[in-house]
């Protein structure tokens, strides 16, 4: 009886643990995906500048900006 009770106590502490460890593996994975993103972001946007980007979105900032100018008008 003793054994059985050993048992359970054992598995609920090793679920208990792998609780945990779930949980600080997707904090960690959340804190690091952030950092990328901040480190990714100027990089994506240096390399539109490079390329050619800016000039794909002329169109779209032009339209952007006559769309505020009628919706300013009216």
């Amino acid at each position: 009886m003793f054994e059985l009770l050993v048992l359970i106590l054992f598995a609920w502490l090793g679920f208990q643990f792998l609780r945990l460890a779930f949980r600080v593996t997707w904090g960690l994975a959340k804190v690091v995906a952030m950092i990328l993103f901040l480190m990714a972001l100027p990089l994506l946007i240096g390399a539109l500048l490079m390329a050619g980007g800016i000039v794909l979105m002329l169109p779209l900032v032009l339209v952007g900006a006559a769309f505020g100018i009628l919706k300013a008008g009216a």
